[in-house]
């Protein structure tokens, strides 16, 4: 995962809480706790980490594997999991042509031992005591916007919301492109259904459960205008997914209102 911003040029926003409680990234020996398929094309990982010192809701990691002639490569993982403790867990889609995601959903098994580095990123984080919310004496909603496997750091931010029983407005837009395809599912739907503070809503690009309201579609200026939190309310926005998902869906932000300052990217790529 890489940060990014918008795009749009702005001040840069005063540090939050959750920055400020960012701990020291370092590289770290991981031993695979569990590993089971998480969709079709994806694995969930546990890892326990030696030394871990925990990580802040929305963060990443560095899987460095080491082949016997001693060729490395390294790729870099969104976090699904936050707070203290060396369990960390990860979930890894994988592409075809790739030199790391392959072995890690196919051939990884509990017991296993991997490099990481991290924890990494202190831009694309959140937490229950943000400053900006501490200083105006008021909690900003948060609206979270995920294409595909880019829900993998906003699930993170989610069950840390959940965790902490906040009580901050918050609201997840997943596009996805079937019921089979949705990271997280009975998670996302327990925590939904336990707090009323979350709500959560997909879209389903190519197919949809029976009975859905609507037909499968790729996410649509008016679509998004319909499905976040409107841009009077000044929610914090957290958009992941593939480049051109979180461009497109970022310049519709704007042009609805939204202050750029106050949106947060990340694109996922790597193999």
């Amino acid at each position: 995962m890489s940060d990014a911003a918008t795009g749009t040029t702005a001040p840069a926003p005063a540090p939050s809480a959750a920055l400020l409680a960012v701990p020291r990234s370092g590289w770290h020996v991981a031993t695979v706790a569990s590993t089971r398929r998480e969709t079709p094309n994806a694995s969930r990982i546990e890892l326990e980490v030696d030394g871990w010192p925990g990580n802040a809701a929305g963060q990443h990691l560095d899987v460095r594997l080491t082949a016997p002639d001693g060729y490395t490569a390294t790729r870099s993982y969104s976090i699904a999991s936050s707070g203290a403790g060396t369990r960390v867990t990860i979930a890894v889609d994988k592409l075809p042509d790739g030199e790391v995601s392959p072995y890690l959903v196919d051939e990884v098994r509990a017991g296993d031992m991997l490099e990481v580095h991290g924890p990494l990123g202190a831009f694309f984080v959140w937490a229950p005591d943000a400053a900006d919310a501490a200083a105006a004496g008021e909690a900003r909603p948060v609206q979270l916007i995920a294409g595909g496997s880019g829900v993998v750091p906003l699930y993170a931010m989610a069950e840390a919301h959940g965790a902490a029983h906040d009580l901050t407005s918050f609201r997840l837009l997943y596009s996805v492109r079937s019921p089979d395809d949705v990271y997280f599912a009975d998670e996302l739907r327990r925590l939904a259904e336990a707090s009323a503070a979350l709500q959560l809503d997909l879209v389903y690009t190519r197919r949809s459960p029976a009975g859905w309201p609507t037909p499968p579609a790729r996410i649509t200026r008016e679509v998004l205008e319909a499905a976040v939190i409107p841009a009077a309310e000044r929610p914090r926005v957290f958009v992941c997914g593939s480049t051109g998902f979180v461009e497109r869906v970022a310049d519709w932000l704007v042009e609805l209102g939204h202050d750029a300052r106050s949106i947060r990217t990340e694109r996922y790529g790597g193999t």
